[in-house]
């Protein structure tokens, strides 16, 4: 038997809070806390310690993306995945920017919310259908680096790191681009190495930073 994936749920609204809750539970989370406010989160999360904290932004006086912020300093293995009413690319790319591993609006059906954390939890990242093109175009207009920046990677080590910034998995870039999965992956790990970082989060999150679009 696997251990079945650890959620914490966060949401000023108690009826939400408690229906999501329930929902993941009823489908086999071990949903061990909730929390209706930024503090509480990141209190309740240092204590359980989720696999994956499902975070509303809107949390009153101290938003979401605070508690986010918090939550990536201080628990490296547990990932934040926003769920929120908003689907304003502001509000998404701050939220990466803080340290959420994905974006997924209220508005996603229940199979979507239980991929979604699943995914989250195995290390990708996710987001509603649209949502990481807006935030790689604002990165790409803000971005003041020159081109020649930073360490170099090959024309098929950027195409992937494109793709894992869209949120696919390896598989899906495999298929996308005609390899074997063993492939992407030596290209993930090479990238990896390349840009000093450890996993497919900062990975999609340096492309963001660097303003890499979603085109291949």
């Amino acid at each position: 038997m696997t251990t079945p994936i650890s959620v914490m749920v966060v949401d000023d609204h108690p009826m939400w809070r408690d229906g999501v809750a329930r929902d993941l539970t009823e489908r086999g989370f071990d949903v061990r806390a909730t929390a209706g406010d930024a503090a509480a989160a990141v209190r309740i999360a240092t204590a359980v310690r989720p696999d994956v904290v499902l975070m509303d932004l809107n949390l009153g006086s101290v938003s979401g993306v605070e508690a986010i912020r918090q939550l990536s300093a201080t628990l490296a293995g547990t990932r934040v995945l926003v769920l929120s009413a908003s689907g304003e690319h502001a509000d998404v790319l701050e939220a990466v920017k803080a340290g959420a591993s994905g974006y997924l609006v209220k508005s996603a059906s229940a199979a979507e919310l239980v991929d979604a954390v699943r995914r989250t939890a195995a290390g990708d990242t996710v987001f509603t259908a649209g949502l990481a093109g807006l935030v790689l175009g604002e990165y790409r207009r803000m971005a003041a680096e020159p081109e020649d920046s930073g360490p170099r990677l090959s024309e098929r080590e950027t195409e992937v790191l494109r793709l894992v910034a869209k949120g696919l998995t390896a598989r899906q870039i495999a298929d996308r681009l005609f390899l074997s999965h063993r492939t992407v992956e030596n290209h993930v790990q090479s990238t990896l190495r390349k840009l000093q970082l450890h996993n497919r989060v900062e990975l999609a999150r340096y492309a963001i930073e660097h303003g890499l679009d979603t085109e291949g």
